[in-house]
């Protein structure tokens, strides 16, 4: 495997998925979320797919505090982005679902509850739906963590920190230019040349 260039970004990127393509751009973070107009619809998987750049998926709650990380939100914000992934975007399976963990929980126990529940919503699937991998989004020590208690098969690394294992790693915020001289404000991510990231493609 090569090291690929990716972004993150809570916005749609249809219109720029040519523009950023061309930028050597291969694969772009986008969310699954309640909220409107943040959330990655099909049409935009689509043109992401079209220009020829692969597709993560992350589920991060807004405005998340200690308390909102239990089991049974766990299981409400898995069940609701393994809704999105195979009813709206045909999300293929095998590919990951990253959820993210904000460092005020990194060591809590609410985290692995959280992720508890998030595997148990995903492990109610039936046997002829898709599959998908739990991901975690958060620093190395979590990363670690719940990969280390099986709760999660693909990590997602927030921080700096060097020798940790992950799939993707958070880079720098970047400023890309578009078009008619637009910029648009990303996140700037990489993954690992010996893991795969559990990214895709749709039809």
């Amino acid at each position: 495997m090569t090291v690929l260039t990716g972004v993150k970004a809570p916005f749609e990127l249809t219109q720029y998925a040519i523009a950023i393509k061309q930028q050597g751009i291969d694969f772009a973070i986008r969310h699954y979320t309640h909220q409107a107009g943040k959330s990655l619809s099909l049409a935009e998987a689509r043109a992401l797919t079209d220009a020829g750049i692969q597709i993560g998926v992350v589920w991060e709650a807004p405005d998340a505090h200690l308390s909102y990380f239990s089991r049974a939100q766990g299981c409400a914000d898995g069940a609701a982005a393994y809704l999105m992934a195979q009813s709206v975007i045909t999300q293929p399976s095998g590919s990951a679902i990253y959820f993210a963990v904000p460092d005020m929980i990194e060591f809590s126990e609410a985290a692995s509850r959280y992720f508890e529940g998030i595997n148990q919503a995903f492990s109610a699937a039936g046997p002829a739906e898709r599959k998908y991998q739990v991901g975690v989004y958060g620093t190395s020590a979590c990363c670690e963590a719940m990969m280390g208690r099986g709760l999660a098969t693909v990590a997602w690394q927030a921080d700096q920190e060097v020798g940790a294992d992950y799939n993707l790693k958070q880079l720098h915020a970047a400023t890309l230019p578009v078009d008619d001289g637009q910029r648009i404000s990303v996140g700037m991510v990489c993954n690992s040349p010996d893991r795969p990231a559990g990214l895709f493609r749709v039809l």
